[in-house]
């Protein structure tokens, strides 16, 4: 079975009638630390350094739970 962990930040929560659009990016590389592995977000923009996703959530129970820049674990695997 393939899959991939990817690590991503929230860049923006937009509010609508009914829910809520979340939008997220990559973590960034950041420059103040090395490239030795030492900084785990370092190590996941080394592998996947550019990545955007929306998701539109109609779920109430979700609404306002996330908050841009908080970062999330996105796991993808074959269904």
């Amino acid at each position: 079975m393939t899959t991939m962990r990817a690590k991503m930040v929230v860049e923006s929560v937009t509010q609508h009638q009914g829910g809520e659009t979340l939008k997220f990016r990559a973590v960034p590389k950041n420059t103040a630390y090395p490239d030795d592995g030492g900084d785990e977000d370092n190590t996941y923009a080394k592998f996947s350094p550019q990545a955007d996703l929306s998701i539109y959530v109609a779920n109430p129970e979700l609404h306002g739970k996330f908050t841009p820049g908080d970062k999330y674990y996105v796991d993808f695997t074959k269904a």
